[in-house]
């Protein structure tokens, strides 16, 4: 009797993986397909997306990651459905398990969000120099989470996108040549064409400088103790921004001395016109009597 039982165990044994192997065919022939499928759309994926425009970052994200991602996914439902699983149930706990995850996650899905959109709207790339709040610097990375910038200190900076989408962002490089003014201020007593062809011959030559256009000086202000200059020079390059602006400050002041041309201090002047003569009597009086008393 017992070997009769183990032989009807064995049969059932046999005919239940007899019975499964087609399942197991069919779930792993799922797999293969769309496998191959990935392999014979990714390319042309690629190139479609390159051709639009879209960022290599964004390209090789949305292609070896989301639509890879979302291929398998489909396969593993579809596998799991041909080996007899209950896929509703599970697809149903997913589903909550996300919820879950995502108001435990807003500000990372946020980052993602806006990630996407510089992606798509390109305010800056690689390599352009960018400013966004009080942060200066090179565009080294960007992440759908954050963007790396590295700023003339050499220092490492980490900016969450949805910082960089919330803020206003200037890109000095994006139309090529970028602009440096640098405020200059002269005594009302000067020559202003005088000043200006000073300082334009004393940084036209500075390495940096663009020849076109060329340097010029506009009168920015009249204020309290100067008039009140802006000398603009234009860059190639604009990581040249800082050192360009710091060589023609220098030169401007070396220029400026050597042609007599005075840069005033910040003072006030005082002009006292129709006092009466009580008034002054009486503000020089305890003066006067202290005077007589000694």
């Amino acid at each position: 009797m017992a070997q009769l039982s183990q032989s009807l165990d064995a049969q059932q044994l046999v005919d239940e993986v007899v019975a499964f192997a087609p399942r197991l065919v069919a779930a792993l022939l799922i797999l293969f397909v769309f496998w191959v499928l990935f392999r014979v759309t990714r390319k042309g994926l690629r190139l479609g997306l390159a051709k639009s425009g879209a960022h290599e970052y964004l390209v090789r994200l949305l292609v070896d990651d989301v639509y890879r991602v979302v291929l398998l996914a489909f396969a593993i439902v579809m596998a799991a459905d041909q080996l007899g699983f209950n896929v509703g149930t599970a697809l149903a706990g997913l589903g909550i398990a996300g919820v879950a995850l995502g108001f435990a996650a807003q500000d990372s899905i946020a980052n993602v969000i806006a990630g996407f959109l510089i992606f798509i709207d390109r305010p800056f790339v690689v390599h352009d120099w960018v400013r966004v709040a009080e942060h200066y610097g090179k565009v080294t990375e960007i992440t759908l989470r954050s963007t790396r910038i590295q700023t003339p200190q050499n220092t490492f900076v980490v900016i969450p996108n949805k910082q960089i989408i919330d803020q206003v962002l200037v890109n000095h490089t994006k139309h090529g040549q970028t602009r440096v003014d640098v405020p200059i201020g002269i005594a009302y007593k000067e020559n202003i064409p005088q000043a200006r062809a000073t300082l334009v011959a004393a940084v036209q030559d500075l390495e940096g400088v663009a020849r076109q256009p060329a340097p010029d000086v506009v009168v920015d202000a009249l204020g309290p103790s100067s008039v009140d200059l802006k000398l603009r020079v234009w860059i190639d390059d604009a990581s040249r921004e800082r050192p360009v602006f710091c060589s023609v400050m220098e030169a401007s002041k070396l220029a400026l001395d050597a042609a007599g041309i005075q840069i005033p201090y910040h003072h006030m002047q005082l002009f006292i016109e129709n006092v009466d003569e009580r008034v002054l009597s009486r503000v020089a009086g305890p003066s006067a009597a202290g005077n007589n008393d000694g």
